[in-house]
């Protein structure tokens, strides 16, 4: 496992995890804010309800003085509240208006114009900007009732702005804390990568020693006996399985030699036009025609050597099972800040496939295995490894009887 990739697990592991840590922050913050907001509306429009079933008939004792005392209103309003809030309630009956309460928000000209706004609307509870009310018609009058929830909104604005501080100051100390045991998490994986290229290594190195004898002896049986069907099958199992043992070997180190591979602007035109030149002889062979649409000067970041093995991948894989007599194509395009490489092959039995599985290592659609075209169902696994080395993606698509692989880095 190379440098990138454990930067990328690190990376995917921390965003992953900050995303989580996030999501769970917002939910208990909102959940804590939307019951605060629920438990203010609530406190007020209990004390409207209060004011509501208030009788102004009380001498000359005013509402204030004489209901600050009030068991129901003290159990709604805070003494902070009671002491600081607005609060009054008008009746009207016919020509009749009468105000009482603390109306220090604005004068009694401009709370029956506030009445008169309201009293064109429906019944219930409604607000006007932070005033709340309650607007009641009853056939012996009209009442409304009105509480400033002044006091209620700067608080959900403090709790809203403690919670964001809150919320800050956690997702901070969280990343600090994922980052670090993101070095615990990925150590594990490296580890287990390590373990894992070092078996493949040893037990391609133990294979190639029976695989040996087991050709010695054949050979020794062709010389002493001649040649026949039987041990020219073995000759050409063992020369599969000695390709399949060096492909191993490739992968396990693929990655491990990502570090050391140079980058630097190329050609890409020129590299693809080479690797096309280089299977005309292979396609001309097969009875297969080799088209080619390579845009020039196409210039791209990266390692020539995996471009070439990219490009020869493909062309290798799209002629090896293209229909008899049938058609290679190879598109190059500058794509965005990168490049998108294009090989198609005739396949007209493609139309039931399951393109997702092509790039899974050994797979192979033919379901007997069948090794009479050669290859060992990783070509394709590598082809995928090379395109998100260089943040790219690799996808096949079939349509029209021909089969596609598009290769789009950037």
């Amino acid at each position: 496992m190379n440098n990138r990739t454990v930067e990328r697990i690190k990376k995917r592991f921390i965003a992953i995890a900050m995303l989580a840590i996030f999501l769970a922050m917002l939910f208990i913050g909102g959940t804590i804010w939307l019951s605060s907001l629920f438990v203010s509306y609530r406190a007020i429009r209990s004390g409207l309800d209060a004011l509501i079933d208030t009788d102004l008939d009380a001498g000359d004792v005013s509402f204030a003085e004489y209901y600050i005392d009030d068991p129901q209103l003290t159990e709604i309003f805070s003494v902070n509240v009671r002491e600081k809030a607005d609060y009054w309630l008008v009746k009207i009956d016919g020509d009749s208006v009468s105000i009482d309460g603390r109306y220090a928000a604005g004068t009694e000209v401009e709370i029956i114009y506030l009445c008169e706004e309201i009293m064109n609307g429906e019944e219930g509870y409604g607000h006007q900007g932070r005033i709340w009310y309650k607007y009641v018609d009853e056939p012996d009058g009209k009442t409304i009732a009105f509480i400033d929830g002044t006091t209620e909104v700067y608080a959900l604005r403090r709790l809203f702005l403690i919670a964001m501080i809150v919320c800050v100051a956690g997702l901070a100390v969280t990343y600090i804390l994922v980052v670090h045991f993101s070095e615990l998490v990925v150590a594990s994986e490296v580890e287990n990568f390590e373990k894992q290229k070092d078996f493949i290594t040893n037990a391609s190195h133990e294979l190639k020693t029976p695989l040996s004898v087991i050709r010695a002896n054949t050979e020794m049986s062709q010389m002493l006996n001649g040649e026949d069907e039987w041990s020219e099958s073995t000759l050409k199992q063992i020369d599969h399985m000695n390709g399949l043992i060096a492909n191993l070997v490739m992968i396990s180190k693929a990655q491990e030699l990502e570090d050391k591979t140079e980058m630097a602007p190329i050609d890409v035109s020129e590299v693809v036009e080479t690797s096309v030149k280089s299977f005309e002889s292979v396609a001309l062979k097969s009875k297969i025609t080799l088209e080619k649409n390579i845009t020039p000067n196409v210039v791209f970041t990266a390692d020539s050597s995996k471009i070439m093995q990219l490009t020869t991948i493909l062309l290798d894989n799209a002629i090896k099972y293209c229909d008899e007599n049938g058609t290679v194509r190879v598109e190059l395009l500058a794509f965005r800040k990168g490049m998108k490489l294009t090989v198609s092959n005739s396949y007209k039995d493609g139309g039931n496939v399951d393109y997702n599985k092509f790039f899974e290592r050994f797979y192979r659609e033919d379901k007997s295995h069948n090794i009479d075209k050669g290859g060992y169902g990783i070509g394709l696994s590598i082809a995928e490894n090379i395109c998100r080395q260089y943040n790219g993606d690799i996808k096949a698509t079939w349509k029209n009887g021909e089969i596609s692989f598009i290769c789009i880095l950037s």
